[in-house]
């Protein structure tokens, strides 16, 4: 389904937006910097929950469990659990066992990806000749081992999966490169292209959030920083998207995009009524 597009003057930045039944936040850009809450985020989930509103929590960096987000969410005054938060690693597993049921799994990613694969109960694997699905991700120890391994396996014949699309990760020194640096590399040499990316902005990772949130996607908002993302998955997945302007999109990406947001806000404390 293509993106969504609305009228610019629809995505005029406004003070406040209606109540949904649903709410999906994205976390770095959105509730928090780094490890610094952005101000008021604590009090708009809480007054979010508290009108009776379902919240879940989606990200794209497949680099913590679920419950280690969950545990820097109660930390930062936000609390929640594990099943709170949605990861690029539940949009992978959910899909591999969808389309690739008890296949062998050539892991390039760190190791809670690999923890995650087994305890989905996948068999990794880094024989290339025995591996069905090449599973790529974000990944600080990829090296020319891991690389070559990939390369040997595509060219046996096995698929190409990607956690999520981001070519870098925004951190407060300035980023380190994301799943699709590895991927193109993957790419690049074996001339394959991945089956599926599984995370933001994808079809499979609003499945996952909106099957938890459990709330029709038409009363739902996914709350983001980043156009490409987490507003271009909302819109297509039928729900309403909402822009903060706290993270990675700034006014001239805004107004170049040919993605329109339902509603553009300064930061989340304009979900709720000043």
């Amino acid at each position: 389904m293509p993106v969504q597009l609305l009228a610019k003057e629809e995505a005029t930045r406004t003070a406040t937006t209606p109540l949904y039944r649903g709410y999906a936040f994205d976390l770095d850009g959105t509730l928090y910097l780094g490890d610094d809450l952005i101000e008021g985020a604590d009090a708009v989930v809480a007054a979010l929950r508290e009108s009776g509103a379902r919240v879940v929590f989606v990200t794209n960096k497949p680099l913590e469990t679920a419950e280690a987000y969950a545990a820097k969410l109660t930390k930062l005054g936000i609390p929640a659990v594990a099943e709170d938060v949605i990861s690029a690693l539940d949009a992978l597993t959910l899909y591999l066992a969808d389309r690739h049921p008890g296949a062998r799994v050539l892991a390039v990613g760190e190791p809670v990806l690999i923890d995650s694969l087994r305890r989905a109960g996948f068999t990794v694997t880094e024989n290339p000749a025995e591996t069905d699905v090449v599973v790529v991700s974000f990944d600080r120890t990829f090296d020319y081992d891991k690389l070559t391994r990939a390369y040997q396996a595509v060219n046996a014949g096995a698929v190409i999966v990607a956690t999520n699309p981001d070519p870098y990760c925004p951190t407060p020194d300035g980023g380190l490169p994301d799943c699709a640096a590895m991927l193109a590399a993957i790419e690049a040499c074996t001339g394959g292209r991945a089956e599926a990316i599984v995370g933001k902005p994808s079809v499979h990772m609003a499945n996952a959030f909106l099957h938890r949130l459990g709330v029709p996607a038409d009363q739902a908002v996914m709350v983001g920083d980043r156009l490409l993302t987490d507003v271009a998955m909302g819109l297509n997945a039928g729900m309403a998207s909402a822009l903060v302007m706290s993270g990675a999109t700034t006014n001239d990406h805004l107004a170049a995009s040919t993605i329109h947001p339902t509603h553009v806000l300064d930061d989340v404390r304009g979900l709720i009524a000043a």
